[in-house]
């Protein structure tokens, strides 16, 4: 976990379906360097958050192992747009954890993700 990053407003999980919403932290280290006067939410933060999530939501420790789908469609600045909105649609096959994601704010779609965790513990 990327702590101090963003934190968790809202966490609901219908059967195989998730829906978060985020407040990231405009003020995080990790903003400073990507970029200055500029921030935006690396991806590989998004992905972590992802994951996180969906640790959350299986109460299971996962390692992403393959990402067959990622695609960036806008840029995510958390001082402008510091709650985003994620819907997880999970399913469980052979010891992984396949994911099908995506990120917004408002009504911008930011970031689509297909995955697969693999299940460590």
């Amino acid at each position: 976990m990327i702590k101090g990053l963003y934190t968790v407003q809202s966490f609901e999980q219908n059967g195989q379906e998730i829906q978060a919403t985020v407040k990231l932290n405009a003020a995080h280290d990790v903003f400073k360097g990507h970029f200055p006067g500029n921030p935006i939410l690396p991806g590989v933060c998004a992905i972590q958050m992802i994951k996180e999530l969906t640790e959350e939501a299986t109460g299971k420790t996962l390692f992403l192992s393959v990402a067959s789908n990622i695609k960036f469609m806008a840029i995510i600045n958390p001082e402008k747009n510091d709650t985003i909105h994620l819907v997880l649609h999970l399913s469980e096959d052979d010891n992984q954890i396949k994911v099908k994601n995506t990120v917004s704010f408002e009504e911008t779609l930011a970031l689509k993700l297909n995955a697969s965790f693999k299940i460590v513990a």
